[in-house]
C-alpha cells in the first residue's frame, strides 16, 4: 500500500477507528483515547488528526525515521499509524506552550505565526 493511500484512508474516522482497533496494543490505544478526551475528540478523531499533524509539522528526520522504519516492516500501515501517533502523542503530552496544537487557531506552534 502507497504512502498516501494510507495517510488518506485514516484521514476518515471510521478507516482510522479500525486501524487503531486492529492494531491491538490497548496501551497505545489507552493513551489515545486519554489524549482525545482532553482535546474533546474521539480515538478515531484524534487518529485523524495526529495523522494530518505528523503530515504537516513533522521534521526531516522524523519522516526519515518513519521512513526507514516503514522499510523494515512487515507491516508498513500498522508502523506508520504506530509511529504518527506516538510523534503525536509525545508532543501533545508536552502539551501547547511547548509544540503548538497545530488547530490553526494561533498561539506558539501555530505553523502560520
Amino acid at each position: 500500500m502507497l504512502l498516501g493511500t494510507i495517510l488518506k484512508r485514516l484521514g476518515n474516522e471510521a478507516d482510522a477507528a479500525e486501524a487503531l482497533e486492529a492494531m491491538g496494543d490497548i496501551i497505545l490505544l489507552t493513551e489515545v483515547q486519554a489524549m482525545g478526551e482532553l482535546h474533546d475528540e474521539s480515538p478515531a478523531d484524534y487518529v485523524c488528526g495526529a495523522t494530518r499533524r505528523f503530515a504537516a509539522y513533522a521534521s526531516s528526520e522524523d519522516w526519515l525515521a518513519l521512513m526507514t522504519a516503514i522499510e523494515r516492516s512487515d507491516d508498513p500501515a500498522r508502523t506508520t499509524l504506530d509511529k504518527m501517533l506516538r510523534w503525536s502523542l509525545a508532543r501533545d503530552t508536552a502539551g501547547p506552550a511547548a509544540t503548538g496544537c497545530g488547530c490553526g487557531k494561533g498561539g506558539p506552534g501555530d505553523a502560520r505565526l
